[in-house]
């Protein structure tokens, strides 16, 4: 198997994790989608680097359920960042850990959408993607530009009391979340 075989499998495996039609009413999000893997999370606050981490690990649960060799992994797989795409599902994965409601089901690719939504790029389906829009939207997220209640961001809290600019991602997830269970 080459490289290129392999990050393509790694891609479809990531897809299917939020694309299960359940969630993408029937569109296409694959250039989206391709279009955030081939961007780095870069991180401002520091402890953003464990969101890094858990986008990288995803590469190994990846090995994992497909059996691959942890030494193929590491060598076809690990020779670049975590990417932006890497870290929304690893992060919609620890969303679901703490909101797991088996009376629900498995909601990963709700929390990669809610996020989606929220960096204003849900209307970016195959036939409608531009990529300066995304690259505009997405750099607003990395460079923590968007409005201090999240809005642009992954997560909106609405009376937060916080600039969540200044918040690591986790915090804001938690705190999401905290909202979420509120309302």
């Amino acid at each position: 198997m080459t490289k290129d075989e392999l990050n393509n499998l790694y891609f479809e495996w990531m897809y299917q994790l939020v694309c299960n039609g359940r969630y993408s009413k029937r569109l296409s999000y694959r250039k989206l989608l391709m279009y955030l893997h081939n961007i780095d999370f870069n991180y401002i606050i520091g402890m953003d680097g464990n969101r890094a981490e858990d986008g990288i690990d995803l590469r190994y649960r990846f090995g994992y359920e497909e059996s691959y060799e942890e030494s193929m992994i590491s060598a076809f797989l690990d020779d670049r960042p975590c990417s932006v795409l890497e870290m929304l599902i690893a992060l919609s994965i620890q969303c679901e850990k703490i909101m797991t409601d088996p009376d629900i089901g498995d909601r990963t690719g709700q929390w990669f959408w809610g996020m989606i939504v929220n960096l204003k790029l849900d209307s970016m389906s195959d036939s409608s993607f531009d990529r300066d829009y995304v690259n505009k939207r997405i750099f607003i997220f990395l460079d923590r530009e968007y409005d201090q209640d999240g809005d642009g961001g992954l997560f909106t809290i609405e009376q937060c009391g916080r600039d969540l600019r200044n918040v690591e991602i986790w915090y804001q997830m938690c705190w999401y979340l905290d909202s979420v269970l509120k309302k």
